[in-house]
């Protein structure tokens, strides 16, 4: 294949910009490679080391290209900057005027691991598709590409996860139904794997619910003004839903008591949100401790829920990782990695935030802030 054109030496992200532009390019896919480790490079072994990795990363874009993508489409690499681009703006061998987003994805793919194989160095990578009339240049539209291939890559590690996760209640439910099967199984047999394979129903249903509310909270960026929930009642659900797994685990789960109070999310998104720290301090607090869950109306406009465990607690420098898609405590305690996640996402879209920290108990502390929900004007008297 004749090897994609390479941009002028001078400036060339801005002559490809210029060169899209006058190709009208509307939709154009972009795909950007590049080299955190060039900075840090730099930094501890000088510029002439990064250079040569620069230099070597540069070689390995061309010759990838030259292999991967089709004669006229355009790359280009600032000599100094970490980051290679490439326009794909060749037609398809089928006629289309863009190659489709999973022929995009796998040329992405193939070039960075070529990057990665000459570097041995972590290559982000992302696409996105370019319009030179609606951007604001080229360098906003490389950093959307990187921000969607991060995004890409959660989601791709997020589902790893997850399907991993499905797979073991599935089993365990197929396993205990297989021997309920028999004839020859005992009555208070065939009631434990009964009570067994549905608390693995439940464990599933939860795991998709997750799955389900991320989805949903991906395409919004806020939920319904008019959405509201009562922090009692959302209280009340989650003590009764955990309970189950606070016995299975000999936990002590203490619910405060709380007046009625309107909180401005969702009750049922809330009660999600309760359950999924609940049976988090369950998890990962001490075997046969306690969970205390407290209330404390901070001010007219906002109300905190701290959730309390004795458990070992987490080092400072790992909480905020907690919240990322697929990532688990450093317990023994199974868990999917999308609970905290799910938390977090839930709370910003309502408005609330969750923090984490020491607790009295000894051991985490997560604490909840929801907006209270606003009460209706009524004869100019709130």
């Amino acid at each position: 294949m004749p090897a994609a054109e390479v941009c002028a030496e001078a400036s060339p992200f801005a002559e490809l910009d210029a060169r899209l532009a006058d190709l009208g390019g509307d939709g154009v896919p972009l795909l950007v490679f590049r080299l955190p480790a060039l900075e840090r490079t730099a930094w501890r072994n000088g510029l002439r080391a990064a250079r040569s990795i620069e230099r070597r990363a540069g070689e390995a874009f061309a010759a990838a290209a030259v292999r991967i993508l089709r004669a006229g489409d355009l790359i280009a690499h600032d000599r100094g900057s970490d980051a290679f681009v490439a326009a794909l703006i060749a037609p398809t061998r089928d006629g289309h005027r863009r190659p489709a987003p999973v022929d995009i994805r796998s040329a992405l793919a193939r070039i960075a691991a070529s990057i990665a194989g000459v570097t041995a160095l972590e290559v982000d990578a992302g696409w996105t598709r370019y319009d030179v009339h609606r951007a604001r240049g080229i360098q906003p539209a490389m950093a959307e590409a990187l921000v969607r291939g991060a995004q890409e890559r959660e989601r791709y590690a997020f589902f790893s996860a997850v399907g991993h996760e499905l797979r073991t209640p599935l089993a365990s439910i197929r396993g205990y139904l297989e021997t309920l099967l028999a004839d020859d199984t005992e009555r208070a047999v065939r009631q434990r794997f009964v009570r067994i394979a549905y608390g693995e129903s439940l464990r599933l249903t939860r795991l998709l619910e997750g799955m389900f509310e991320i989805s949903l909270l991906d395409l919004a960026a806020t939920f319904p003004q008019a959405a509201g929930g009562a922090l009692e009642t959302a209280l009340a659900g989650a003590a009764d839903a955990s309970a189950a797994q606070a016995a299975k685990h000999g936990i002590d789960v203490r619910v405060a008591a709380v007046p009625p109070t309107p909180v401005a999310i969702d009750g049922d998104r809330l009660m999600l949100v309760l359950i999924n720290l609940i049976d988090n301090a369950i998890k990962h607090g001490r075997p046969g401790g306690r969970v205390v869950v407290s209330a404390e109306i901070d001010s007219p406009r906002t109300v905190t829920i701290a959730v309390d465990d004795d458990g070992p607690g987490i080092p400072l420098d790992q909480r905020e990782r907690l919240f990322a898609l697929g990532e688990r405590g450093a317990t023994p305690a199974d868990g999917s990695g999308i609970g905290l996640a799910l938390v977090r996402l839930i709370l910003e879209r309502a408005g609330g935030r969750v923090d984490v920290g020491e607790s009295s108990l000894g051991g985490v502390r997560f604490a909840v802030t929801i907006p209270r929900a606003r009460r209706k004007m009524r004869r100019g008297v709130m």
